[in-house]
């Protein structure tokens, strides 16, 4: 965003709403949107708004065969209520923005602005515009005008944080339009990104996860084929960064270089969430991915005998055109090999745009159906033994914020292990703070979660707690603009990689 862009602020305090659907990187977009109408004045709606505010920002997914239907009946809803509120503004963004373009204010023209993934820096001077000429305003630029983090941001936690490494995507899976939304993959300099890390812990945060469409295939753009094992040992240098992740990685790019700085870096931390898609190589070829079952659970192996308390999940994608009962028995196979920790399982749907969405051999509903049943049974089965290899370890919990639904009811709290997996514990006499990290022993173990029945052994008052402290009592400074957040990943809960988005990768 120019400064003259900047300059052109609200002149009172508007309220704003931003809805998400989608991936991380969705999720990512809407801090930075949040941060961008904040830079420029707006304030943001109580809790619960409900499209009760001044400025509702929808930001799409596109890559669900309804998702057009789904925002449509959203702002089919919000029309009455523009219209008895004098002044209000309804904004679309994202990936569907991208796809559709002027079909949005087509369908809906009450809506005031439409913009895509690659200028979100936008949205405040757009709003401004579609005001003051009281008109909507399309604007979708076809490469990416800035990178986000350098945009400013409001981050929901104050303790773990997103750090993207890369935007766009060069893989072409038959059944993911991201790259023609996303773009091309362009990565950021180590150097920026390391800066912005060292940023995120000066202000307390203790936990980050690298980001990116296809994270591991960081350095592509940059010419090195070993970069992200080493800016995974680089985060290893940053004095107080105690917890790195990342999401999500690709079979392809998976190199024995980042096995081996995972397994010595000592703050990256035992888990890989590493997409398997199909069992089948029948089907991974229809689909386009570049392994086979054999290199992934090659893999697999791989990490185990280096990391070996490691938690693995995965993407599975059931009913894809022409998947066999074979190809799923396939499926099948991997999953009791892998012994995935935690499964996210997606029946296929098609998706606009896709060369899968024109495959023959579309699998009947009923079919695919029963198949995803069968997987779920399944994966429930190996999760739990999984979860009970657990009891009787002492973990290193870190405290996080709205994690148990029913903590208050049950007198516990609720965090991440190390290897992400969801702790509940007994809450101890001493007060602690989400981003502050406990020492419990498992006792019990369901197959989503862990429970520490027994006290609290020890309790580390941390920085990140701190800092979690100063936000809730409005004594925290602004985030700078290089400051980007983690709502769900690791610390508090993990976002599914595509439960109203895409499996990417």
């Amino acid at each position: 965003m120019t400064s003259s862009d900047r300059s052109q602020a609200v002149d009172v305090k508007r309220t704003y709403e931003v809805r998400t659907y989608g991936c991380q990187m969705n999720v990512h977009d809407s801090e930075r949107l949040s941060g961008l109408l904040e830079d420029a004045g707006y304030v943001r709606a109580p809790e619960g708004a409900d499209g009760d505010a001044d400025v509702v920002v929808f930001n799409t997914c596109a890559v669900r065969e309804n998702a057009d239907n789904k925002l449509y009946g959203n702002l089919g809803r919000l029309a009455p209520r523009k219209t008895e509120r004098p002044g209000m503004q309804i904004a679309v963004g994202g990936c569907l923005a991208q796809k559709d373009r002027d079909t949005i204010v087509k369908r809906a023209p009450w809506v005031d602005v439409v913009f895509g993934t690659h200028n979100i820096g936008k949205l405040p001077v757009l709003l401004e515009r579609a005001r003051v000429q009281e008109e909507a305003q399309v604007e979708i630029a076809e490469s990416l005008e800035a990178f986000p983090s350098t945009l400013p941001t409001r981050r929901e936690s104050a303790y773990a944080a997103w750090v993207s490494i890369s935007v766009g995507c060069n893989n072409t899976c038959t059944f993911c339009i991201v790259p023609a939304l996303r773009g091309k993959e362009k990565d950021r300099r180590p150097g920026d990104i390391l800066a912005e890390v060292e940023a995120l812990v000066a202000e307390g945060v203790s936990e980050i996860t690298l980001l990116g469409q296809n994270v591991n295939a960081y350095g592509s753009d940059i010419g090195d084929r070993e970069a992200f094992g080493k800016l995974l040992r680089a985060c290893g240098r940053v004095e107080g960064l105690e917890r790195v992740r990342f999401t999500s990685p690709h079979p392809r790019d998976f190199t024995d270089d980042v096995i081996a700085a995972m397994a010595e870096t000592p703050n990256v931390m035992p888990q890989l969430h590493m997409p398997l898609q199909s069992g089948s190589d029948t089907v991974l070829k229809a689909m386009r991915r570049s392994y086979r079952q054999e290199r992934f659970l090659g893999i697999i192996e791989k990490v185990r005998a280096a990391i070996p308390h490691a938690a693995i999940s995965t993407d599975i994608i059931v009913g894809f055109p022409g998947e066999t009962e074979e190809d799923f028995e396939q499926t099948l196979h991997v999953v009791r090999e892998a012994r995935f920790a935690q499964a996210f399982t997606f029946q296929y749907s098609k998706r606009p745009g896709t060369p899968a969405a024109e495959m023959d051999g579309q699998i009947p509903k009923e079919v695919v159906q029963e198949r995803y049943e069968r997987l779920v049974a399944l994966q429930e089965e190996i999760s739990w033994d999984e979860n009970k290899k657990q009891v009787g370890r002492t973990l290193e919990v870190m405290v996080a914020e709205g994690e148990g639904r029913k903590d208050d009811a049950t007198r516990r709290l609720s965090g991440r292990a190390p290897d992400n997996r969801l702790v509940h514990f007994t809450r101890p006499d001493e007060a602690v703070r989400p981003g502050d990290v406990v020492t419990v022993e498992i006792t019990y173990a369901a197959p989503h979660h862990l429970l520490a029945e027994g006290p609290v052994t020890a309790v580390r008052r941390t920085r990140a707690g701190d800092a979690w402290e100063r936000r809730t009592t409005a004594q925290a400074p602004a985030p700078s603009g290089v400051l980007l957040g983690l709502p769900q990943i690791g610390v508090p809960a993990p976002l599914p990689p595509a439960a109203n988005g895409c499996a990417v990768n």
